[in-house]
Formats: structure tokens, C-alpha cells, sequence
């Protein structure tokens, strides 16, 4: 099955804007391993379960965590295929620039 890895600006920002966060980032690597409740996450922070509830808020509105029930908590879950899609973008940056470079290579070799 082939997944359409293509991201619209606004997606691209909300996720570089959500990872642009040291706590976020730790959020998502946290929550890709194992799902943890927003109690958890917030017991590992020097900051409100509020402030912790916003992160996760953020992320959740890039696509990068997803919450379910779980009983009486939510469950935060982290979305590897949004990872995926972002790697995807940052992939076809690399070769765009490496292609740039090739080319300024070729032609400072010209010139020589």
C-alpha cells in the first residue's frame, strides 16, 4: 500500500511548530514507545498538568499524538506515520540541496 506522504503548508508548520518545543519533542518520543496517560507525561515535567495538557493539545492538533479513552483517563498515543510523512518532507529537501550542490561541484570543476 502506498501512503500519500505529501503534507500541505499548514500541516508542515503545525508540525514544525509543535516539535519546534523541547518538552513536545520529549512528548512524542515518550508516547511513540508506549502509551502514557496525560497524568503520566505530566509527572515527568516541572510544569502544571494544565501546561502539560496544552502540549499535548498542540501535538495532538499536528497529528503527531492521538488521545483515547482509556476508563476514567485519556491515553496518549504517539503517531509514527506522521513522523514518517515529516521524514518524508525533510528526505526531499536533503536531495534537493544535495542536487544543488552536485551541480556547483560540477561547476567549480569546470572552472578549473
Amino acid at each position: 500500500m502506498v501512503v500519500d506522504t505529501e503534507l500541505t503548508d499548514d500541516e508542515v508548520d503545525r508540525i514544525f511548530r509543535a516539535l519546534a518545543d523541547a518538552t513536545r519533542r520529549d512528548i512524542v518520543r515518550r508516547t511513540l514507545d508506549t502509551e502514557a496517560s496525560v497524568s503520566e507525561l505530566a509527572a515527568e515535567y516541572e510544569m502544571s498538568f494544565a501546561a502539560v495538557q496544552k502540549h499535548v493539545a498542540v501535538l495532538e492538533g499536528a497529528g503527531l499524538v492521538t488521545k483515547h479513552p482509556h476508563g476514567r483517563e485519556r491515553k496518549v498515543r504517539g503517531n509514527p506515520e506522521a513522523i514518517r510523512r515529516a521524514q518524508a518532507l525533510l528526505d526531499r529537501y536533503e536531495q534537493i540541496w544535495r542536487a544543488r550542490i552536485g551541480r556547483l561541484d560540477a561547476l567549480l570543476a569546470e572552472d578549473q
